[in-house]
């Protein structure tokens, strides 16, 4: 079993795991209205911190998402109630006859049922209204605060001020320090505790060993697994890639989790060392994610599988800074966490970001100093030669995007030393999220790309499959891949931008919010565009066009053949079909896009008078085209003469017929010329050709010996049918001379020129066998080198006219 089907059949799991979550969501008791309204009213109206704003606004968005589900119920009872009534039709008016008490009562309720619940929707509206209403202006009271506490300066680390006010506190911090402490020591106590010890150590020794030698098997059998499963490729690396970095964090999560439910259940934890414990399992969950995403990225171990083209030397100069970041990280994270805990002075929060600010900016400078130290280094016999290639090698956006870090670094420092440390510490941990959000979407770009182009391009084994079976050109199976992937790597540009986002005073399930009102539609003029119907109509235009191919093919390999339609016909046929198949799933697509067919009908109404005028040509050629497949006055496979070229129907388009001439050459004819001109088709009544043969002899010819003669050759040639057999008349004399015709009929009138040249050489090589003179020409030399005498009349040459008539 290859890897594909194993994924199709993990996917299509997936799939009904999810249906049936979906389902069990369904059966769930639906709020009512009074409810939502009761809940949106029970919550507060002034909070303080940033917790409680995205707790609320979290809130907010659950309420609305369930009016809208409230809303999207209620409305197609209220379709199906408007429906109902419609098939009761109006009340009578006044003098019309009256209408039976059941309908009149059935009337009413159905009215008082569909009143009901239009007051429900519109109730529900309000609710979503006041909701969405609330969470902006919880956003924009939160953002206004982020904004002012950005631009807050504080006394610069370079002057006396700074260390003043952190001396000053330093008391008061250290007496929330013991505090901290003396819980820490509580909870030690507590852990080490006969009943509890066991259980403690135990799961600290678990957690050790599932994140560290657990994270190293896992690598090393992930690798072995995508060696034997997955086909060698950019697929496998960047599946390797993604499933080593959720496999760290998977690990380091059961790790932490294990310890945090731990100390849960044996009562370790207090009020401020739980706040610590929660902060430390989600920091080691990044610490986890940051140094697997480096690790499989540079992939010192197997180079060759390395996904990003960096050289071997740079990314072993590079392999200590994802262990560096963690390090970093949790240095950064600590006295972060410790101030937000135990709630510490003005001056600590300022020295925090100090921290903050220098050991981030730090690290990426360091980062940039061993990039430049292996760009500078010689690679070649001469340092200017190394440079030169380096140069030549690097793309201009990459030296651009360094020199850009270089300068926020800059920017960075030079705020911490004017005192603004609340926006270079901001500044320091945005510069390192961006780093790490492209890098992990770098990956996800590269995934998508890579599982497009294995799977749908023309090159993957499945590929070739949906070749074989829906007789796809191998272009349209590699324009297909690129499309999707382009489209993956735009959604994934959009949800980059909101990652990048993040850190900006919003938290992500807000992002998405705001870019979820992009998901009600954008209004251009009076058409309205709504993504889920682009999505919808994009999935119509492909399904549509491949139930239309596997038609086509259905037609054209296995129902046409069985019927007695010539080929031309067949051919004909699902030609037609195409177009009108093509038409209406075009058509489809609009109607799923929201423009309605009154819409496309203006729209051409309007264009009437320019393809009156502009395209007048081309509107004819396929009016010329439509009628050509539906009269067939020709059709694939004839052979036809049109002035002066003649040769076989290949194909019939919307706009020109191709024929192919005898010299294997195609001529392009617009099909209007087939539909006012004169066109001679030689197999349109019948597909028989004739070979037609006119011989002069003298008078003096034994007539009876040469009609056998002629006829004897014709009835040697294995081209010559039989039925109709061969005929030889006389048709008189002429000048002094005998005039023989001789007809005889060939399969077809392609073939003819090339028998007619077979028998002429067959019948002169049995006339001289047979003694039997053919008339002389003039001016041809006699046997004694005198030229020949003149008669007075010439004497009518030898010819043919394949396929026509006598």
């Amino acid at each position: 079993m290859s890897w594909f089907p194993r994924l199709a059949a993990l996917l299509l799991a997936a799939l009904f795991c999810c249906a049936s979550f979906a389902q069990a969501d369904s059966q769930r008791v639906e709020p009512t209205i009074a409810a939502l309204r009761a809940e949106l009213e029970k919550m507060p109206t002034v909070v303080e911190s940033s917790d409680d704003v995205s707790a609320l606004i979290a809130q907010l968005n659950s309420i609305t998402a369930a009016t809208e589900k409230f809303i999207a119920s209620r409305t197609s009872a209220l379709n199906d109630l408007n429906a109902r009534l419609g098939e009761l039709g109006p009340v009578p008016a006044g003098g019309a006859a009256a209408e039976t008490p059941d309908i009149t009562r059935r009337r009413a309720t159905l009215t008082k049922e569909r009143n009901a619940v239009d007051a429900d929707i519109r109730l529900a509206r309000l609710v979503a209204v006041d909701a969405r209403q609330r969470a902006t202006d919880l956003l924009a009271k939160r953002r206004a605060t982020f904004e002012a506490q950005l631009t807050e300066r504080a006394p610069t680390p370079l002057g006396r001020e700074f260390w003043g006010d952190l001396a000053e506190a330093w008391s008061g911090d250290v007496d929330r320090l013991q505090a901290l402490g003396s819980e820490l020591k509580d909870s030690a106590d507590v852990a080490t505790q006969p009943e509890h010890i066991t259980a403690v150590v135990f799961s600290l020794i678990l957690a050790v060993l599932i994140a560290l030698p657990g994270n190293w098997l896992a690598e090393r059998a992930l690798t072995q697994l995508a060696a034997r499963i997955l086909p060698s490729g950019r697929l496998r690396r960047s599946l390797l890639v993604i499933a080593i970095v959720a496999a760290n964090v998977l690990l380091v999560f059961l790790a932490v989790r294990s310890v945090y439910t731990t100390f849960e259940l044996h009562g370790v934890w207090g009020d401020q060392t739980r706040r610590l414990g929660d902060a430390m399992v989600q920091a080691s969950i990044f610490i986890a994610f940051v140094v697997g995403l480096g690790r499989a990225l540079l992939s010192n171990g197997h180079p060759s599988w390395r996904l990003p083209p960096i050289p071997d030397a740079l990314a072993a100069r590079l392999a200590p800074f994802p262990w560096l970041m963690a390090l970093v990280a949790a240095l950064v994270w600590l006295p972060t966490q410790v101030n937000a805990v135990v709630e510490a002075s003005f001056a600590a929060v300022v020295a925090a970001h100090v921290v903050v600010a220098l050991a981030l900016s730090g690290m990426i400078g360091a980062m940039l100093l061993r990039l430049r130290a292996s760009q500078a280094a010689p690679q070649e016999a001469t340092a200017a030669a190394a440079a030169a290639q380096e140069e030549a090698e690097r793309p201009l956006w990459v030296g651009i995007v360094l020199g850009l870090v270089a300068l926020i670094l800059v920017v960075i420092w030079v705020l911490v030393a004017i005192g603004y440390v609340a926006m270079a510490s901001f500044l320091a941990l945005q510069l390192n999220w961006s780093c790490i959000v492209l890098a992990a979407f770098y990956v996800l770009f590269k995934f998508a790309d890579d599982l497009f182009m294995a799977v749908v391009s023309s090159h993957s084994s499945f590929g070739q499959r949906l070749q074989a079976s829906f007789g796809l050109a191998s272009r349209t199976l590699d324009q297909a891949a690129v499309a999707l992937s382009g489209l993956s790597r735009v959604a994934l540009f959009f949800y980059m931008l909101i990652a990048l986002a993040q850190p900006l005073g919003t938290s992500p399930g807000e992002v998405f919010q705001r870019s979820g009102k992009f998901g009600t539609g954008v209004t251009v003029g009076e058409i309205q565009l709504v993504p889920s119907a682009i999505f919808s109509a994009v999935a119509v235009l492909v399904a549509g066009f491949i139930a239309l191919r596997i038609l086509k093919n259905w037609l054209d390999r296995r129902f046409l053949p069985t019927t007695a339609l010539e080929p031309g016909m067949q051919s004909s046929i699902t030609t037609l079909l195409g177009y009108v198949g093509g038409i209406t799933v075009i058509a489809f697509a609009l109607s799923a896009l929201g423009i309605g067919i009154e819409r496309i009908a203006w729209v051409a109404s309007a264009l009437s008078v320019g393809i009156g005028f502009g395209l007048q040509a081309i509107v004819q050629n396929f009016i010329s085209g439509l009628i050509l497949l539906a009269e067939r006055p020709v059709k694939v496979g004839d052979w036809v003469v049109l002035g002066n070229a003649e040769g076989d129907i290949r194909r019939i388009n919307v706009r020109a017929t191709e024929i192919q001439l005898g010299d294997r050459s195609t001529m392009i004819v617009p099909n209007s010329e087939f539909i006012t001109k004169t066109v001679r088709n030689m197999t349109l009544a019948n597909a028989e050709g004739r070979v037609l043969i006119r011989l002069p002899m003298p008078l003096t010819t034994d007539a009876t010996r040469a009609r056998d003669v002629i006829l004897s050759a014709f009835c040697n040639h294995p081209g010559v049918l039989s039925t109709p057999a061969p005929s030889i008349t006389l048709e008189g004399v002429e000048v002094g001379f005998l005039i023989f015709q001789a007809v005889a009929y060939v399969q077809s009138p392609r073939i003819a020129g090339t028998i007619r040249s077979d028998l002429l050489f067959a019948i002169l090589d049995g006339l001289r066998e047979a003694e039997l003179p053919m008339a002389a020409y003039p001016g041809i030399p006699s046997a004694t080198g005198a030229p020949a005498p003149a008669p007075a009349v010439a004497a009518p040459a030898p010819g043919i006219l394949p396929g026509t008539t006598a």
